[in-house]
């Protein structure tokens, strides 16, 4: 009897420890991100076929360095993630876990994840510990400081899509510039949208998020209907540089019509249920797009 017990209390405690785990590297957000850069991979022109062992080592590589940021980003912000209720339930700012363990962890992914990347080239590992550094170094600290630290954090959240085009092309080139770019000019709407849904808790921690210093205005929703209306050209790129056809430049134009429609809304209503509109817009947005890309480049090959 007590050893069935022993036994029950010790998966219990090995299950609590691996969703610790989970909310550490942030895995649902880590997972989006590699899926980004995977795509990206395999859009790149030397991917010509699906390799499944070296998708599977890039997207185990890709997700322990996204993994070791987003853990990196828990350490240093863990006094003000027990601040937020959204937060507040973190393995560090609970303190269910200390900042040595965590650490560890980060160091473990980070340094293995490059590693990994190094298999496809130098410049994917270097492109992958640059993100690393400025997403962990650089956008943490400053989103106290101003809100230019969104458009720093820009950086590391597009260059997934530099990474996989590099992973698949061994160089830089206008492909992976426009996949960047796309990636980058979504992040604005989306990432607005979620600061202003969580204003309040963002404040209370003394993080300066969006474009306006008086929070939710009517410039700070304007500044997401310009961004999103930045995404229709870069919309248009990969297709003028062959990267795929008609079908997806037909499915980026309505995926980027609903994005400016939406932004267009909050501007008007000034709502935080028009905000959660273009956050759950954003949501379905990157997704669509990224596969429309995909599989109309199958049909061009």
């Amino acid at each position: 009897m007590q050893s069935e017990i022993a036994e029950h209390s010790f998966s219990f405690r090995l299950a609590s420890k691996l969703n610790d785990y989970r909310l550490l590297i942030k895995f649902n957000l880590s997972f989006m991100v590699v899926f980004s850069a995977l795509v990206c991979y395999l859009l790149a022109p030397q991917v010509r076929e699906y390799d499944w062992k070296a998708m599977l080592l890039f997207f185990t590589g890709g997700m322990l360095v996204t993994g070791a940021a987003n853990c990196i980003n828990q350490i240093l912000e863990k006094d003000t993630d027990a601040l937020m209720r959204r937060t507040a339930n973190r393995p560090l700012a609970a303190g269910r876990m200390g900042p040595g363990e965590a650490w560890i962890l980060a160091a473990a992914g980070g340094l293995g994840g490059v590693v990994i990347l190094w298999q496809f080239n130098l410049l994917t590992a270097a492109l992958a510990a640059f993100s690393l550094f400025l997403y962990a170094f650089v956008y943490t600290p400053l989103k106290k400081i101003s809100s230019v630290s969104v458009l720093v954090g820009a950086v590391p959240g597009a260059l997934p899509c530099l990474i996989g085009w590099t992973a698949g092309n061994d160089s830089l080139s206008a492909g992976g510039w426009a996949l960047f770019a796309l990636q980058f000019f979504w992040q604005f709407p989306h990432f607005w949208a979620i600061a202003w849904i969580a204003h309040a808790d963002y404040s209370k921690a003394g993080f300066k998020l969006l474009p306006s210093d008086q929070g939710p205005t009517k410039y700070s929703a304007l500044q997401s209907v310009i961004y999103s209306l930045l995404l229709v050209p870069v919309g248009v790129i990969p297709y003028l540089l062959g990267i795929s056809g008609m079908v997806s430049l037909l499915i980026l134009f309505l995926a980027n019509a609903m994005m400016v429609g939406q932004c267009v809304r909050l501007y008007r209503e000034m709502t935080i249920r028009a905000a959660r509109r273009v956050m759950f817009s954003s949501y379905i947005y990157l997704p669509v797009v990224l596969l429309a890309l995909l599989i109309d480049k199958v049909k061009v090959i």
